[in-house]
């Protein structure tokens, strides 16, 4: 249920936020593999999506949303807002990805 209750905004439309439990992040560092970067190498010839490439950033962010989201559980939270990602190269080839935001409790409007 919680990762339903997710949003980049400061309030998660029809609930109230009851009270903060603090920030939550998940954090993912990852590394190209040498088949990959070949890979992406002979898909960068054709131009285009470079789907290798693509499927790693995606596995990583949502990697780095689920931990987040353990985070947050592990708090007692039902939702989080104010979610954001942040990528950084740590070494040439290698990348982390950073995913937060408030941990939060709320209940529905009646």
């Amino acid at each position: 249920m919680l990762a339903s209750n997710v949003t980049m905004c400061q309030v998660l439309d029809g609930h109230h936020i009851d009270e903060t439990l603090g920030v939550v992040r998940g954090i993912v560092v990852r590394s190209r593999s040498v088949f990959g970067t070949i890979g992406a190498a002979f898909q960068t010839l054709a131009g285009g999506n470079i789907t290798l490439l693509t499927e790693l950033c995606e596995r990583t962010r949502s990697d780095a949303f689920a931990q987040m989201i353990s985070h947050a559980e592990e708090l007692g939270a039902n939702a989080v807002v104010c979610v954001r990602y942040d990528a950084t190269e740590v070494m040439q080839g290698v990348s982390e990805v950073l995913c937060y935001g408030t941990a939060v409790r709320v209940t529905r409007n009646t």
